[in-house]
């Protein structure tokens, strides 16, 4: 169709632009092409017959999607995805611009595609997807979503639309209605977490009293994948009680129990997907060899020492991260924005316990809302040697005060996107956009 042609020739020149002016991975040649042609995604996706997949929930969703993309990956499919955690259908059409031919079609096996809540919706507009993927639902850019409520149906409308295949979160009483409104004939599946540590999941899940005393879990079947920590790195993946049917155990490199359950999920749904071709052993060592994604938990050497990124968005998220790394003993600094990305509502702060960051306390505090953040943390007795609003004056004081030691910066997305497209250009790493998948 000259139509697509057009849009894919637009999109490309687009993405050179933005690339040339040092905005890599902007959603910016998605749009274009999408402007060019508004079926942009219904051409390209077209002769994509195994499967087109959506990952969408709260948090993990671009951990997951890196995952699952590994293991399928391993397996010998072609996938195509959004590597880069753009999550709006423009920012998928960016991510597959790169390698489009001209014809606008994508040649892939599969498509994994990482979609925020509501612009899921918004793709099966003009995309059915044949799986979907729901991790969690937890209180997340109030100003936007509005009440948890409303996300958990935006992911139920979405599993609605479903023609194959769905896995949800069996702990989640949130993602488990969605189950309710599923077509006729579509699998459905569950991933969780082993019974020995459910007392766990306060830890990564967004907590309701209406669920509280009434919710009963789904039990898990021979189908359904359930998580068995070993360590803070370390798993297993059951799947039924016989264990040569189960993946593991195999470390991850990303820690904390979230990691692991992301593990979980995205092994729930490749098995899904591969059918009598999964491979547990392949899995295994496909999942231990994925890196963390951009700026989630990612380690970058700083003069010698590692500066640790860990994005933050809510409460959910927030309490898990320092759950996972709040306690050791490194150099901490807090970049809070409240761009449109992140969310203008930052009273969710508060819905946070920083109680173990008193100890050691906390460095630096940095970004648009930097003051804000030194507040919420007195009000914790948590002391703060500095603030500082500009982001990159921030980082170069925090470096120059811990040379010797190793640092970590708590961060809000688009605090995380101008720290680490700083250091990219100051030591040489991938751009964002540009990750080389495990």
């Amino acid at each position: 169709m000259l139509r697509t042609t057009a849009a894919v020739i637009a999109g490309k020149a687009a993405r050179l632009a933005a690339r040339v002016k040092g905005g890599g991975g902007s959603a910016f040649p998605g749009l274009v092409a999408e402007r060019v042609d508004p079926a942009f995604l219904t051409h390209a996706l077209a002769g994509v017959q195994g499967g087109i997949v959506v990952v969408s929930g709260t948090n993990g969703k671009t951990t997951t999607t890196k995952m699952l993309v590994a293991v399928l990956r391993a397996h010998g499919r072609s996938v195509l995805t959004n590597p880069t955690g753009s999550n709006f259908t423009r920012g998928v059409i960016s991510s597959m611009l790169k390698d489009l031919p001209l014809s606008g079609r994508v040649h892939a096996d599969l498509a994994v595609l990482e979609l925020d809540e509501a612009h899921a919706l918004k793709f099966t507009e003009v995309v059915t997807p044949t799986h979907a993927l729901l991790l969690n639902v937890a209180r997340d850019q109030l100003d936007r979503f509005a009440e948890i409520d409303h996300t958990a149906d935006l992911l139920a409308r979405l599993a609605a639309q479903v023609t194959r295949g769905v896995v949800l979160n069996l702990d989640d009483p949130f993602v488990a209605r969605a189950q309710d409104g599923l077509r006729h004939g579509v699998e459905r599946r569950w991933f969780g977490v082993d019974a020995s540590i459910a007392h766990r999941l306060p830890e990564v899940l967004e907590q309701d009293v209406r669920f509280t005393d009434d919710y009963v879990a789904p039990v898990a079947g021979d189908d359904d994948g359930t998580l068995a920590p070993v360590d803070d790195r370390a798993l297993r993946i059951n799947f039924g009680a016989d264990p040569a049917s189960g993946v593991g155990p195999f470390t991850l490199k990303q820690r904390g129990l979230a990691a692991m359950i992301n593990a979980t999920a995205a092994t729930t749904m490749a098995r899904m997907l591969l059918g009598p071709d999964f491979d547990p052993a392949v899995t295994a060592r496909a999942l231990a060899a994925v890196n963390p994604p951009f700026g989630r938990g990612e380690v970058v050497q700083v003069g010698g020492m590692p500066l640790e990124l860990v994005l933050v968005k809510n409460p959910a998220g927030f309490t898990v991260a320092l759950s996972t790394y709040g306690s050791s003993p490194v150099a901490t600094m807090i970049a809070i924005n409240d761009n449109d990305a992140d969310g203008r509502d930052v009273s969710w702060l508060y819905d946070v316990s920083f109680a173990s960051l008193r100890d050691r306390g906390v460095a630096m505090t940095s970004g648009v809302r930097a003051y804000d953040m030194a507040l919420r943390l007195d009000y914790d007795d948590v002391r703060v040697d500095s603030v500082e609003p500009d982001l990159i004056a921030a980082l170069d004081a925090f470096v120059a005060a811990h040379p010797n030691e190793p640092r970590r910066v708590f961060c809000t997305y688009t605090a995380m996107m101008a720290l680490r497209r700083t250091l990219a250009q100051r030591l040489g790493l991938p751009e964002f956009g540009e990750e080389v998948s495990a």
